[in-house]
């Protein structure tokens, strides 16, 4: 009998730890426009390859490329720039309201705000999100009052899910989205669950389940990917891969794939990576899934190739384990300015009119702000009323609450 070596085991590492110097040689990146766009219809064996590239479009001069291009006008354009910056101003007035201690808690979404608001345009009215905590262009790009955003993270008198949530975890039905969880990936679950329900009742309604790289070593991640590929749920599930979950790198949740796009093949779902900085090619992705949902063709798996550029959360200090510098070399740059610079090259835009758009777009945020903040702070103004904890959760209370509240004189 052989004699073996002891046992060992793989615990991966990410490339650089803080004081190094930031490495992505191990990101893989095509030519813009070198990825085909398959047919809509396509079989899964014959596209596996696209679980493994990355889908481009604008290539390093700013113009669009390649087969993925050209679904966008420029007016569609300069909406996208708008929510891009839209978002990322609503950040950073939240983010400093944080620190100013007008609420306990806040995520920001720098890096990754061509994902969720070019996503929104390839929807359709009634169709569901089920989000994480950085998908708030969905509300954005989908018109949904940044007052009534802020009003939640405030959790004032004029929150709308009443102090019953934790901050940025907002929830509105009428724009698709649906309440936020800390658990993040219930949402997976819960997203085909609703799809495959919407198709019982023979409805045309999709959803769009989110998670982030580190919630896909979850089990509900793998629960929802069996579920969605037997029934062929009409539901696109997105895997927001930012590099980072809270302190852990994005090697540790994905195990040995290779990719986090190419765990969609196992099951028989068509998969691809995009650029998720690319704002053109994430509408186009999420354009040719959305279409094969809405087609009776079944889930598609998209993985957002992105880096999360600001801390996890106002909790978090990443300067512990990732060297400062690094998202200044991310390879992929920045989604703004890289949807800014095509916009010039197209001739519809300019350095004045986007200095110009960004004095706009701040006064327009301030302005939310403020009447946000006449409702109420966290430690100043109008909280919700007591009374609202027994509402809205049975259609006829039960008697022992209709006691507690009366006790409780609310």
């Amino acid at each position: 009998m052989p004699e073996y070596g002891p046992l060992t085991l793989n615990v991966p590492e990410p490339a650089v730890r803080p004081g190094g110097t930031p490495d992505f040689s191990n990101v893989k990146i095509p030519k813009a426009g070198a990825v085909p766009r398959p047919d809509v219809d396509a079989n899964p064996e014959a596209i596996r390859d696209l679980a493994y590239s990355i889908i481009r479009v604008l290539n390093r001069n700013g113009e669009a490329v390649g087969p993925w291009a050209g679904l966008l006008s420029d007016d569609d354009l300069l909406e996208g720039m708008r929510h891009m910056m839209t978002l990322r101003t609503f950040d950073a007035r939240m983010q400093m309201a944080q620190r100013q201690g007008k609420t306990s808690f806040y995520m920001q979404h720098l890096g990754e705000e061509a994902i969720s608001s070019a996503f929104r345009k390839a929807l359709a009215p009634g169709d569901m999100n089920f989000p994480t905590y950085r998908q708030a262009g969905l509300l954005i790009a989908g018109g949904y009052s940044m007052v009534d955003m802020m009003c939640q993270v405030y959790s004032n008198a004029r929150d709308p899910l009443k102090g019953r949530q934790l901050p940025v975890m907002y929830a509105d039905k009428e724009h698709g989205f649906f309440t936020i969880s800390g658990n993040l990936a219930t949402q997976f679950v819960q997203a085909v669950g609703w799809a495959m329900a919407s198709a019982i009742k023979n409805d045309s309604k999709i959803a769009a389940a989110w998670i982030g790289d580190g919630s896909t070593a979850e089990s509900d991640f793998h629960a929802a990917l069996v579920f969605a590929s037997t029934y062929k749920a009409p539901v696109v599930l997105n895997i927001v891969n930012n590099q980072w979950a809270i302190s852990t790198f994005q090697g540790i949740a994905r195990g040995g794939s290779g990719t986090f796009a190419a765990r969609g093949l196992g099951f028989g779902i068509p998969s691809l990576r995009v650029d998720g900085n690319d704002y053109l090619a994430v509408h186009a992705v999420a354009k040719w899934a959305v279409e094969r949902a809405r087609r009776n063709l079944g889930p598609t798996l998209i993985e957002y190739v992105t880096y999360r550029v600001g801390a996890h959360s106002t909790s978090d200090d990443p300067s512990a384990y990732r060297p400062k510098t690094e998202s200044d070399v991310w390879p992929l740059g920045d989604p703004v300015i890289r949807l800014k610079n095509h916009l010039i090259v197209r001739g519809v835009w300019s350095e004045e009119r986007h200095k110009q758009a960004e004095a706009e777009i701040l006064d327009t945020v301030i302005a939310a702000q403020k009447e946000a903040e006449s409702y109420g702070t966290l430690h100043a103004g109008g909280k919700p009323s007591a009374r609202d904890m027994f509402e809205g959760v049975y259609a006829e209370m039960p008697p022992h609450l209709r006691r507690q509240r009366q006790q409780a004189g609310v």
